[in-house]
């Protein structure tokens, strides 16, 4: 859903204030990247930016507990950002990673992971194996509709991509809450392949 002008336009549509696109599955190269975000909303000439909205322990959601395979509602540690493009808010990104292995470490600290956030699990000793995304569409929490400015009756696209380590140990949880009508899922084929 786009925004509907308020003034003097009499609620005439508008359409979305930006659309990004956000590649399924992840491209090797982006996803390798310092910011999956800032490298593929970059380069489709949009002006990029994000905050840090909060790190630190909170408790595990059901869905983000089975993905780190802990118990509901144990602590884990979530690192958790908004994503700007041309100024608009369009992703809330959130890391969730399990205490017993990450507790204490410079994953910790309140500010960005230099140079990237997998650079700084692999730091730790950790090599990533494999990864699984899943994706569901659902209205908004009032925290993710006030956080990304959404309309009444406007969506999210939630994505949650689980990285493996190479023993199969979960080590990093990643969140993603797209603002549904700003965004456009292109899929890529397995290399070789035109079918859809």
């Amino acid at each position: 859903m786009g925004d509907r002008s308020a003034g003097e336009s009499g609620g005439e549509w508008r359409g979305p204030r930006v659309v990004v696109r956000r590649g399924l599955p992840t491209e090797p190269a982006v996803r390798g990247s310092a910011s999956l975000f800032m490298t593929e909303a970059g380069r489709q000439g949009l002006r990029v930016g994000r905050r840090m909205l909060y790190v630190g322990p909170e408790p595990a959601s059901d869905h983000v507990a089975q993905a780190l395979q802990v118990p509901p509602g144990v602590e884990v540690l979530a690192r958790r950002k908004v994503m700007l493009a041309d100024d608009v808010p369009v992703r809330i990104a959130t890391s969730y990673f399990r205490l017993d292995l990450f507790g204490g470490t410079p994953l910790c600290a309140p500010d960005f992971v230099k140079p990237s956030l997998q650079a700084g699990i692999e730091a730790l000793g950790h090599r990533f194996g494999r990864a699984e995304e899943h994706l569901i569409a659902r209205p908004p929490t009032e925290a993710e509709a006030a956080t990304l400015q959404l309309g009444p009756g406007e969506w999210v696209v939630q994505i949650l991509r689980v990285g493996y380590a190479t023993d199969d140990t979960p080590i990093h949880t990643l969140e993603t809450i797209c603002a549904a009508s700003r965004h456009i899922f292109p899929i890529a084929q397995v290399t070789g392949s035109d079918e859809f």
